[in-house]
């Protein structure tokens, strides 16, 4: 009964699975065991449910270092099979997870194939081409032997093939994978264009959130498997001359994971008793139970009146098909006289007058003992106000100062009896005598909470607050919450500053002493933005629209106005990247609770999110919904910027810009390219489907410009969109020329100026034919720029403008330098002539360092005076003329506009109470903007900024 120290074995390191191999250069297989218990354990082994007689009989093979079983010279026959390990000790045994030795060889053949081996090492080429051709040879590697070879080498000649349809040779099978483990499907197809393989999830919009797909769609990887992937797979390989696809089952499953478990456990002798595990898993475990290594039933095990014979290990065992664990516990029955040793009655005890006293009685015995109170030599009996509880203790209601006294209990069982005394004591009880009131307060403003008590002057007092029955932690939350204390003594009186809506509910205050407490509550109103609605949810979903449901929220005070709802799509730039989106009906009033959310993208990811308004403006925004996908739709958008020109050797590119993402409306997007020469009647189509594509070049030698072309041969193109619902509308035409020659003529009159010290700009008149007057056929212009004493050349910039413009601007130029500027015309066929040289002069640099600056805030914390030096000009430096300063006040994260100054001003600027504020001064110059000089401050109500410059060199800047 008293024995605390002793326990029974536990394991802490137990047998592994072994692969042993006759190449192994120990000749030995040592298998772990070791087990932590007091007094220490004793250890045995089992094979195949067998006990090695390791200490009766001699064994040239068998020998225990330790818990450790070492095997010597193993043989296959003698030594392969299952291994436990068994330890023990006085108070029970325990047997280890089972652990297999396996003999394995370098090289195994066809018979040695594991059962279960679902891989091949199969090669596969979906298009053969030329380079493909060579000697292969396949590597096999065993890891667990650590070794591997090679197969011999197999021939592989290319010849020429025809097109040929898509076929799926490597087909995934029904497949089964484990919880929270990754697994890969592999589909593979021959043909000729190689075949493109797509991936679906049969019953789903989209595959798994995990999902990845790698080698050009051959291979689909699941990672971190959850149950809800458990569904049809599909893989469809796609090329131009036919498609073909497979459909197979993937199941998710689980090994047995522990969800109740048992404990060590110390019972009383002839006590009930219940012991039982629960574990998950798929398919469900079976639950089995040992006692001291051998079986000892299923299920739960119930025990109606407990015996010595019943103390020792007990193990829970729960296995399927995935696996095995183990759970250990000791129970131990006891049985002993009572003692108070341990835990006495306590020697003084105090009771508050009117109060509940409870006064403990709680010895150490087995079998539970029977208890006897008495007061002095009076014994009690239960009643009305008195009363023994069934641990024991002594209950008193309504104590009075009669009730003091010294208190004995007397326990008693079959073991032998003890007893133990305390003296009781009876205080007056505390009780609130100013308590708090219900109150309601604006956001912002500050509140005092009254708590005042009476209570016995020969104890201390202590007041604790609690918000909806959570303490609050005056030291965390110095900020909001403050004690009031009179005289270095806390009076019970609650400050709460700058009051948020986080700070409404029910305020209460305990005033307790070491005897009794007692409680007093109010409620806090606070008026404020709205609260965010809840449970907001998609309840119907169209490819344009969806209805949208949500929970109204507290209106914190003040009436809600209305409801505004919020979208974020798939190509949303951040997290915080929400946008209003339209609604039927337009207005939410303050009782809407759906809506329909409309104008949406076809085949578009969504989540959204509803805000409520009151008169003080917007409230939080609710959490968002679940991620849905709209309906897909035949796409409405055409490609762009449809153009092109002709090439070489009879090239004719034609390019476009592509449709944006959320305009495909659907899978399966691309484009249908259509082209013909001007006079033709017929128009030629080419199918595209890359929806990135940019430019089609198509190829056909009588595309050439002919002799009798004047001077371009003239193709009419279009483009339309197309995905898997059906064709979308056409660009409009275009006319796009395959000219005969470069452009014979260059701009001319370029004329250029500097903007700063590192940009200029540039003019020039377009080219036009001498004999027509008429602008020559062009794609375009090539501006060239180069120091002209510093470059070369063949490394100057290069601008490509559109023909549709004849100015640009030229950036990354180094200051004060000398530049020469070159235009020349370019179509398909190459560029024209250059133009005259144009020079010009960039202007001098900014200077290097920032104004110096002063500040100073006055007494009152209202105004903030601020001057600053401006930099000092010299006519005949390398640093550009000033023109002004630049002046930026603005609250932290808020972006307002510059102000400009040239002298002496007076400036207010409106700011809320309390924020922190930056200011920013820096010098405008003929060659930009010089370096900033920033400080920060922290602002106040009413706070104004008076700014100086300061006279130097007789010039005001």
């Amino acid at each position: 009964c008293y024995d605390a120290t002793g326990y029974g074995p536990i394991f802490e390191e137990e047998p592994l699975d072994i692969v042993y191999t006759k190449e192994s250069p120990d000749r030995l297989i040592s298998m772990n065991c070791r087990a932590r218990a007091n007094p220490a354990p004793t250890y045995r082994w089992r094979r195949d449910n067998w006990e090695i007689k390791l200490m009766e009989l001699p064994n040239e093979h068998y020998s225990l270092v330790g818990g450790n079983l070492i095997i010597n010279n193993p043989e296959e026959k003698k030594h392969a099979g299952t291994y436990v390990c068994v330890a023990k000790n006085v108070y029970g045994t325990v047997i280890s997870k089972e652990a297999k030795v396996k003999f394995g060889c370098e090289y195994c053949g066809e018979g040695n194939r594991p059962p279960h081996s679902y891989y091949t090492g199969n090669l596969y080429i979906s298009k053969v081409e030329a380079s493909d051709a060579g000697n292969y040879s396949c590597y096999v590697f065993n890891p667990q032997i650590g070794k591997g070879v090679y197969s011999k080498f197999i021939p592989l000649i290319s010849t020429e093939e025809s097109e040929y349809k898509a076929d799926l040779v490597v087909k995934f099978p029904d497949t089964t994978a484990m919880l929270n483990y990754n697994v890969t499907l592999e589909c593979f197809a021959l043909g000729n264009p190689a075949p493109h393989i797509v991936w679906r999830k049969i019953g789903a919009t989209d595959l798994p959130a995990s999902a990845q797909v790698s080698m050009s769609g051959a291979l689909l990887h699941l990672y971190n498997v959850q149950y809800e992937d458990s569904a049809g797979y599909e893989c469809e390989a796609i090329n131009q001359k036919w498609q073909d696809w497979h459909q197979a089952w993937l199941y998710v499953e689980a090994a047995p994971e522990w969800a109740v478990t048992i404990n060590n456990t110390q019972k009383d002798v002839g006590s009930e008793h219940t012991m039982s595990c629960v574990a998950n898993g798929k398919p469900g475990p079976y639950i089995r139970w040992l006692k001291d290594g051998y079986s000892y039933g299923k299920g739960e095990l119930k025990f109606s009146s407990l015996t010595f014979e019943d103390s020792g290990m007990y193990q829970c065992i729960a296995e399927n098909y995935w696996g095995i664990i183990y759970a250990s516990a000791e129970l131990r029955v006891i049985a002993c006289a009572p003692t108070f040793e341990l835990n006495p009655v306590k020697k003084y005890l105090l009771g508050a007058n009117n109060g509940r006293v409870v006064i403990e009685c709680k010895p150490r015995a087995a079998p539970r003992p029977r208890f006897t109170w008495t007061k002095g030599k009076e014994v009690l009996f239960n009643n009305s106000r008195i009363s023994i509880m069934f641990d024991g203790s002594l209950e008193i209601l309504n104590a009075t100062r009669n009730d003091e006294g010294v208190y004995t209990c007397l326990a008693e069982n079959d073991r032998g009896k003890a007893n133990s005394t305390g003296t009781l004591t009876i205080t007056e009880a505390t009780q609130i005598t100013v308590a708090p009131e219900d109150t309601q307060v604006m956001v912002g403003e500050e509140v005092h909470l009254q708590c005042q008590a009476s209570f016995d002057p020969s104890l201390d007092i202590t007041f604790i607050w609690s918000l909806d029955f959570r303490v609050i932690d005056f030291y965390l939350e110095w900020k909001h919450y403050e004690r009031i204390m009179v005289g270095g003594i806390d009076s019970g009186e609650l400050k709460i500053m700058n009051v948020q809506l986080r700070h409404e509910g029910r305020y209460t205050c305990t005033a307790q002493t070491v005897v009794d407490n007692v409680t007093a509550s109010a409620d806090l109103k606070i008026k404020g933005l709205p609260a965010p609605p809840g449970g907001v949810r998609v309840e119907e979903i169209r490819d344009t629209s969806v209805k949208l449901v949500w929970n109204r929220g507290a209106d914190h005070g003040s009436p809600i106005l209305g409801y505004t709802i919020q979208t974020r799509d798939f190509y949303a730039l951040t997290e915080v990247d929400w946008r209003d989106a339209s609604t039927s009906p337009t207005a939410l009033d303050r009782m809407s609770v759906m809506a329909d959310v409309v104008d949406l993208y076809p085949w578009m990811e969504y989540e959204f999110r509803v805000y409520a308004t009151n008169e003080f403006g917007d409230g939080e925004a609710s959490i968002p919904s679940m991620k849905i996908k709209t309906w897909d739709a035949v796409p409405v958008v055409a490609p762009t910027n449809v153009g092109g020109y002709g090439g070489k050797d009879g090239e004719l590119i034609i390019t476009w810009t592509p449709v944006q993402p959320q305009y495909f409306y659907g899978k399966k997007f691309g484009y249908v390219v259509a082209f013909k020469p001007h006079d033709d009647v017929d128009w030629w189509y080419e199918t595209i489907s890359d929806p990135e594509t940019r430019r089609y070049v198509h190829r056909d030698a009588s595309f050439r410009v002919k002799s009798n072309d004047f001077q371009v041969r003239e193709f009419q193109v279009k483009v339309k969109t197309f995905n898997s619902k059906g064709d979308g509308p056409y660009s409009l035409s275009t006319t796009i020329y395959y000219p005969r020659d470069v452009p014979s003529e260059s701009p001319t009159d370029v004329y250029s100026r500097p903007v700063s010290s590192h940009e200029a700009l540039v003019w020039w008149i377009p080219v036009m034919d001498t004999g027509t007057g008429l602008q020559q056929y062009i794609d375009g212009y090539q501006v060239k720029y180069w120091r002209k004493y510093d470059d070369t050349e063949p490394g100057a910039n290069r601008i490509f403008v559109p023909a549709s413009m004849n100015q640009t601007r030229l950036e990354n130029m180094l200051p004060d330098s000398h530049y020469l500027i070159e235009v020349r015309a370019y179509n398909g066929a190459g560029v024209g002539p250059p133009s005259e040289h144009c020079e010009m002069f960039t202007k001098r640099a900014p200077p290097s360092v920032a104004p110096q600056m002063w500040r100073y805030i006055s007494y009152s914390g209202k105004w903030l005076y601020v001057w600053w030096h401006h930099i000092s000009y010299d006519w005949f430096g390398n640093e550009s003329f000033p023109l002004y300063y630049k002046v930026m006040f603005r609250k932290t994260g808020y972006i307002t506009g510059p102000i400009y100054m040239t002298g002496w001003h007076f400036i207010d600027f409106p700011m809320p109470q309390v924020g922190d504020y930056e200011l920013e001064v820096r010098g405008r110059y003929e060659g930009g903007d010089g370096p900033i000089r920033k400080i920060r401050l922290q602002g106040h109500v009413n706070l104004w900024v008076n700014l100086k410059s300061i006279f130097l060199n007789s010039m005001i800047i």
